[in-house]
């Protein structure tokens, strides 16, 4: 019989508060996405979730942790997507095509998503002052891909290459694809992302 605790001790959330936890995030997103990170204010997101700003306070202890909550079901969301089209891959090829495509196929239908997460990364700071989201934080996306480069290397596919080096190259050139159709709406992701897979596989091989 599975506990009803976590690990950690705490209680497990139910099912009706991880639907409300859901509906804040997903109003959170919106809002951030039609206003911007500094305007997007508990009060403004309860008001779009049609709930009180106290309901907000009860689920997360403040602005922040909402915003790191979006960040990682988001993201939670994208690897869901890529790694179902990912499985019965077999080559490091097709698992590196298939990446890059996949991730541009999530986002160009959720270009809302898009648009909050660069808010958050560009507004959201550390206690220091430092921005919250950067290399800094990004160590897990460069395990994964690593898995990838490396799985090619063990299969012959790739040439011997530092893959960490590879993998921080691989991510900045996503990110810089996601960046530039932001800026330019009609710009054909899908044909930037077949391109992009080209270059990478070219590098390895």
């Amino acid at each position: 019989m599975r506990s009803e605790n976590k690990p950690s001790g705490q209680k497990a959330r139910s099912f009706i508060e991880e639907a409300r936890r859901d509906q804040i995030v997903r109003s959170a997103v919106e809002v951030i996405a039609e206003v911007g990170f500094a305007r997007a204010s508990l009060a403004r997101i309860a008001q779009h979730a049609g709930i009180s700003k106290g309901v907000i306070s009860y689920h997360f202890a403040g602005k922040e942790e909402l915003m790191e909550e979006v960040v990682t079901r988001v993201y939670t969301q994208i690897a869901e997507f890529v790694v179902v089209r990912m499985e019965g891959a077999e080559s490091a090829i097709d698992l590196l095509r298939t990446h890059v495509l996949s991730v541009a196929e999530h986002m160009r239908s959720n270009r809302v998503q898009l648009r909050a997460l660069g808010e958050i990364f560009t507004n959201l700071r550390a206690a220091d002052g430092t921005p919250r989201y950067g290399v800094q934080t990004s160590d897990e996306l460069y395990q994964a891909l690593e898995g990838i480069y490396r799985h090619g290397q063990e299969r012959g596919e790739f040439r011997a290459f530092d893959v960490r080096v590879m993998a921080v190259t691989h991510q900045a050139a996503v990110d810089s694809m996601f960046a530039y159709w932001q800026a330019h709406p009609d710009h054909d992701l899908d044909a930037h992302a077949r391109q992009l897979a080209d270059l990478l596989e070219r590098a390895c091989t």
